[in-house]
């Protein structure tokens, strides 16, 4: 995958309504202090395309980047933040839930799980969430540059039984810091495109 340019074009918040693209969708999801921007930002090839920010919880809208022309990349908003209260977590959750439901062009969604930690309570319910959705989350393990290489599939299989991921899921660990992983996603990504003609 080559990234020839990139730009912000859709931002749902609330109260919108869902754009009806006629381009593939390619959706990511995950907490909020797992690194999704930056690995974004990595993928697309910008520093500062998805606004990273020491507190978590930025993302509260669906951001719609459209890539190359070809296909959208979606920013869910991250969730389980403690700091934002109940009601408007239920309103992402909603948000979120009409994406995943109306969107008749999304090919996949991209779970990332902090690959040094156990999933959370939350990044299980998501995965069953999006199961329950008919989708089949690909998982991206973020930070893997905070491991050893040979505590690495240690940590992998510890994702993959706590979130009692179905058999084949895959499981990618990711680093944005040295961007090892970067072109396992960008095959996976290409493939899903592939396979919807893209």
């Amino acid at each position: 995958m080559v990234i020839k340019h990139v730009s912000l074009e859709t931002v749902c918040g609330i109260t919108s309504k869902m754009p009806d693209n006629t381009m593939p969708e390619i959706a990511f999801a995950g907490k909020s202090n797992v690194g999704k921007s930056s690995l974004i930002n990595v993928l697309m090839n910008r520093k500062s395309l998805a606004r990273t920010s020491a507190q978590p919880g930025k993302t509260q809208t669906i951001n719609f980047y459209n890539v190359n022309d070809a296909f959208y990349l979606v920013d869910l908003p991250g969730y389980g933040y403690a700091k934002v209260n109940e009601e408007v977590k239920a309103k992402w959750g909603k948000m979120v839930e009409r994406y995943l439901k109306h969107s008749g062009q999304l090919l996949a969604v991209f779970l990332l799980i902090d690959i040094r930690h156990e999933p959370s309570a939350n990044d299980r319910l998501m995965y069953e969430w999006i199961m329950s959705q008919g989708y089949h989350p690909i998982i991206i393990a973020t930070k893997m540059d905070k491991l050893n290489r040979s505590q690495i599939p240690k940590a992998v299989k510890m994702v993959r039984e706590g979130l009692n991921a179905e058999k084949g899921t895959v499981v990618l660990p990711f680093s944005a810091l040295s961007r090892q992983g970067r072109d396992e996603i960008y095959e996976v990504m290409d493939g899903l495109l592939a396979k919807k003609g893209g």
